[in-house]
């Protein structure tokens, strides 16, 4: 039986998608701009889910929208602290650990409560210097959590 992490996309697909990513910028402003279009785009379609933007360790924005709990929050900085250590995806990385088979603390040693190999955080790049932070959802499955994020950050760029 095919499982739904078989309509993922590729690793060569997802670095392609990482790499049309890049902002102008990531100010606080920017930030804000970002986390407030998620926020926007998640109460029209009734989505309970956390959004988180953070750049260089700093949390420049939070919301957590009906329905999506604690939990949720805890999942987005897990994800997060793999995007920050690896500057790909929480997907790309989940993708990478699937096609291995292995999990993050056999391959990294990286502790489960820590660090979440799941799809829903993105690095923000910037144009010229690199990734600087990275955006986030949790709430959702986590094939829809990235697409969400990057559906966000593919209209911030237009």
């Amino acid at each position: 039986m095919p499982s739904d992490q078989d309509s993922w996309p590729t690793l060569d697909e997802l670095r392609r998608e990482e790499s049309e990513l890049e902002l102008a910028g990531l100010s606080e402003t920017d930030a804000y701009e970002l986390g407030t279009l998620a926020v926007a785009a998640a109460s029209e379609q009734r989505l309970p889910i956390a959004v988180g933007v953070w750049r260089s360790g700093r949390q420049l924005f939070h919301c957590g929208l009906p329905g999506s709990t604690a939990d949720n929050d805890v999942w987005l900085r897990r994800k997060g602290r793999v995007v920050t250590r690896f500057e790909h995806s929480s997907l790309y990385v989940a993708r990478l650990c699937q096609d291995k088979q292995v999990t993050l603390a056999e391959k990294y040693g990286l502790p489960a409560s820590r660090y979440a190999a799941a799809g829903g955080a993105v690095p923000l790049r910037v144009r010229g210097t690199g990734v600087v932070g990275w955006m986030g959802v949790s709430g959702l499955p986590q094939l829809d959590d990235h697409r969400f994020v990057v559906d966000i950050l593919r209209k911030i760029q237009q």
